[in-house]
């Protein structure tokens, strides 16, 4: 079955983030799409949002060069990003839903309840729906939250590895591990939702910052990654 571009776009990010692809390695569309048997366009285009996530430099020739990222550079990229979508949620429940968003909230979390009831572990294609739904559900959040600069700070925030909610990595090799951390996350949006529908506007800006210091677990996993010459997420001696 042909994979689809989401697809595409996690593998390499996670071949970037295990090693596979060595910090300050060379990537071009050619070998690249024929190491993971695809065409060139949907490569072309998971590049660019690679080097959109701040894991690929754009050479001034052709190509790009995977990046080196430290664990600070990503902490504090994550602590920023639990900050402006803490205080859109605090905005979110000061402001009230409408029925119109309490519908749209509700069939997002309902989408993920679904995946999480069809299949454990997740497959593939599972963990795409649940991206698309977990992207779909902080946006709304900040849509709700109607406040420019938050969106404006948040996109800036994006640039680096792990702060995009759009960056979604997982170890196909532990899947049964994945799927609890994605059906912990799913648990934390319904609390997120709760909070905000019943206008506890401190308790939705605690969750909110909670979720999205989790992914800094993540991240963690990858931090001695540097033995294998691969992104090289390196803490600091000094902490």
């Amino acid at each position: 079955m042909a994979k689809s571009g989401q697809q595409i776009l996690t593998t390499l990010r996670q071949m970037i983030l295990s090693g596979e692809f060595a910090a300050g390695a060379r990537l071009a569309e050619i070998p690249t799409a024929e190491k993971l048997g695809v065409s060139r366009t949907p490569i072309r285009i998971a590049f660019r949002a690679l080097e959109q996530e701040g894991l690929l430099n754009k050479l001034s020739g052709r190509g790009y060069e995977v990046r080196s990222v430290s664990i600070e550079e990503i902490e504090g990229a994550v602590e920023v990003r639990g900050a402006l979508e803490g205080l859109a949620a605090r905005r979110a429940a000061e402001k009230g839903l409408t029925e119109e968003q309490k519908f749209r909230f509700e069939t997002l979390l309902k989408i993920g309840d679904t995946l999480f009831e069809g299949h454990f572990p997740l497959m593939e294609t599972d963990i795409e729906h649940y991206h698309d739904m977990n992207k779909a559900f902080h946006q709304l959040i900040i849509e709700v939250a109607d406040n420019q600069a938050i969106a404006i700070a948040l996109s800036r925030d994006e640039h680096i590895p792990f702060a995009s909610v759009s960056a979604l990595a997982y170890d196909k090799s532990n899947m049964i591990e994945e799927t609890k951390r994605f059906q912990f996350a799913h648990t934390q949006h319904h609390h997120i939702y709760q909070t905000i529908v019943s206008k506890q506007s401190a308790r939705a800006e605690m969750i909110m910052r909670e979720h999205a210091h989790a992914t800094l677990g993540h991240a963690h996993r990858y931090h001695d990654v540097d033995k294998k010459e691969g992104i090289k997420l390196i803490k600091n001696k000094s902490h």
